[in-house]
């Protein structure tokens, strides 16, 4: 076969629709195409269930796309590092009395890094994956940009991308919508027109965290007490795996108002309730920050964070020490867990973001009404997968 003239793309296939859609269009337009599926968990695990990515049918439905669209497919065992990088630091994170984010983990610690190192093997001038952001060519070089569909954007997922790697990298469904990929999909005739989008984290068979952290740490999940803010014992509770900061349902406590998790202290084993009022924060400690703005950034500089997936970007100000720093929210938000992203913006564009590091300062920053001030779901509700 006559080689291609645009050169070679290597494209992470997990056998959704996203993937499948990006290595058609790709290869459409005159690329030539490897698929690589990342076989991350135990495929007995996983076989026969639907909507999560790399592993049992999951792994057959992308050869079966590759067929139709006529283009070399390979399965890697990455099982292992998976395992290291993601699974043990997921459970570890819950027994810190975080809420991780192993998705965020995955596309850093494995298919940016690892994957990237061997399409770069292949002799690829590019990796491709089939997340709904953008790469924007920029006067210091590409930018990463959220997604033209604003509800499918995955630039939360990403954040942790360095320089780099989006050098390396192409998002072939930034600009287009959920509804603009499946009809390509239809188009292209792909066996994963219809297939649902996976909603849960991959090797969350049973649906239950809990499960999983209990299964992976036997022996380390040991009970407590549930005080209110001043320290009195209201009840016990079976592990501070169940909790997460922000959460009102599964408490258990009786009391004349509703009561909301503010914090947990994994060494006393306790979780601390109060009301909603007592959730209000307007600054946010972090760690690890992962800046993607070609200079370093101004003490103060103004910007919108996302402190959840699913939350619209809010206005406030970076301070940055090295690799940690702190973020000053415009107005006090609720909900505010450690072990999840504070990612920043400005504009359409993502500058990176670090992780929300524990603050065992209980109560408010100050005084400030709390009435309108939204509390994000608990739970991750999407994933960023490919």
């Amino acid at each position: 076969m006559k080689p291609r003239a645009k050169g070679r793309i290597v494209v992470a296939m997990s056998g959704g629709v996203d993937s499948s859609v990006a290595a058609a269009l790709l290869h459409e337009q005159g690329y030539d195409i490897v698929g690589i599926t990342l076989q991350l968990y135990d495929h007995g695990a996983a076989t026969g269930r639907k909507g999560a990515c790399c592993a049992g049918q999951d792994i057959h439905d992308a050869a079966r796309v590759a067929d139709v669209i006529g283009i070399p497919h390979y399965v890697l065992d990455y099982e292992t590092r998976f395992r290291r990088a993601v699974v043990d630091d997921f459970a570890d994170s819950y027994l810190r009395g975080e809420t991780p984010i192993p998705c965020v983990n995955c596309n850093e610690r494995v298919k940016f890094r690892d994957l990237l190192a061997t399409a770069r093997d292949l002799e690829a001038t590019a990796l491709a994956t089939g997340h709904y952001v953008q790469r924007v060519e920029g006067a210091a070089g590409p930018e990463l940009h959220r997604a033209v569909d604003v509800s499918r954007d995955q630039s939360y997922f990403l954040h942790r991308t360095t320089r780099g790697e989006l050098d390396f990298l192409r998002f072939p469904l930034g600009g287009l919508t959920k509804d603009q990929t499946r009809e390509l999909a239809r188009r292209y005739k792909l066996p994963v027109a219809a297939k649902p989008d996976s909603q849960d984290i991959c090797f969350v068979t049973g649906g239950s965290y809990a499960d999983v952290v209990t299964k992976l740490r036997p022996g380390a999940i040991e009970p407590g007490d549930i005080v209110d803010g001043d320290g009195h014992v209201l009840g016990r509770h079976a592990g501070i795996i169940h909790f997460t900061v922000g959460q009102r349902r599964g408490i258990g406590i009786a009391a004349t108002e509703p009561l909301y998790v503010l914090r947990l202290e994994p060494a006393t084993r306790r979780v601390v309730v109060g009301p909603r009022r007592a959730l209000a924060r307007d600054r946010v400690t972090l760690r690890s920050v992962n800046w993607l703005g070609a200079t370093p950034p101004q003490d103060g500089m103004p910007l919108k964070v996302k402190l959840r997936s699913a939350q619209s970007p809010v206005s406030a100000r970076l301070f940055l020490d090295g690799a940690n720093g702190e973020v000053q929210l415009n107005a006090p938000a609720c909900g505010i867990a450690p072990g999840q992203a504070c990612v920043f913006y400005d504009g359409w564009r993502c500058l990176g973001g670090g992780w929300i590091a524990r603050d065992d300062t209980p109560g408010l920053t100050h005084e400030v009404a709390v009435t309108n001030i939204p509390i994000p779901s608990v739970r991750q509700n999407s994933t960023g997968s490919v």
